[in-house]
């Protein structure tokens, strides 16, 4: 099958589009035709050496952990899945080597769950590891709910998005960070925009003069520690980081996301209610990876950017 590849850690420059052998066929695993992919920023930072010290690596890597296809063949035990079943997942092992950016996945069980039918392939792709962070953060961490004001960092991003919908599907009011360009978008989505950079705190308290109920960081650093001050008296710390496990030292929680088969079917009902949409800013073939990586490490794009195989979307 094709797939791309890196044979060593650096910038997009290394990937390369090559025939590798079919992904084995695990018991509690099922093979899947992949119709389309989602880039995260963990893929170029993997790529890039970044989780070497987190991750056992395997060379070659195929890059990737967001899919969404068909399920072709089932192992042995798996009983739940046949093939011709339309599925989504967040197929992370818990080492570095098989990815997603291939024509053919095999998934555990416990990575998938039934594409939400309300989405398109490359929809479906771009939720996994962006809606589960979200999701985790927001449900699993922070307990967040109507009673709540929570401050989404970058709200325009990829997890962001994903977290404006979540937090307002739960009832909460959201105060989301964002260039003065997305601001418009941010409103369509229910959050309050304001710009992020110098003088954040005082926009924030403007709009909330008591202070927020929760924070969910994307920066780390300072602007994680200006978030933190910018929670109201009685919230304690609920205060979630992406960026910088020191949040630990402020009394707040690291997030890595997990693959979770409940948390993923709680995301396909939630884009099935039409309370999910997520934005593709850019879809690509897969032989455009090292573009897509391109794409995605400027940091200015909105949204996912989706790979697609020959003939998968």
């Amino acid at each position: 099958m094709k797939a791309v590849v890196y044979r060593r850690y650096g910038g997009p420059e290394v990937l390369e589009t090559a025939d590798v052998p079919d992904p084995r066929l695990g018991p509690e695993s099922v093979l899947i035709d992949v119709k389309a992919v989602s880039v995260n920023p963990v893929d170029w930072q993997t790529a890039a050496g970044d989780l070497d010290s987190r991750f056992d690596v395997h060379f070659p890597v195929i890059p990737g952990w967001d899919v969404a296809g068909v399920v072709a063949r089932t192992g042995p035990t798996v009983t739940g899945y046949a093939a011709g079943d339309e599925v989504f997942g967040y197929v992370r092992r818990d080492s570095i080597g098989p990815g997603t950016y291939a024509e053919r996945v095999a998934a555990p069980v416990r990575t998938i769950a039934r594409k939400p039918a309300r989405l398109t392939w490359e929809q479906a792709a771009a939720v996994p590891v962006a809606g589960l962070t979200a999701y985790q953060s927001l449900v699993g961490v922070l307990a967040v709910s109507a009673e709540d004001t929570v401050l989404v960092q970058a709200a325009a991003g990829g997890v962001g998005t994903f977290a404006v919908q979540i937090a307002r599907a739960l009832g909460a009011r959201v105060i989301g960070t964002a260039s003065p360009r997305n601001h418009d978008y941010l409103r369509a989505l229910g959050a309050e925009p304001v710009a992020y950079g110098p003088g954040l705190a005082g926009r924030v308290r403007a709009l909330a003069p008591g202070g927020v109920t929760a924070v969910l960081d994307m920066y780390g650093g300072e602007p994680l520690r200006a978030s933190v001050r910018l929670l109201a008296d009685g919230a304690g710390t609920r205060v979630v980081s992406l960026a910088d496990d020191g949040v630990r030292e402020l009394g707040g929680t690291f997030v890595f996301a997990r693959p979770s088969a409940g948390d993923l079917a709680r995301l396909a009902r939630l884009a099935d209610d039409g309370r999910l949409v997520p934005e593709i800013a850019r879809v690509l073939p897969l032989d455009e990876a090292a573009e897509a990586f391109r794409l995605s490490r400027s940091g200015h794009v909105r949204g996912k950017i989706v790979l697609t195989p020959a003939g998968g979307g």
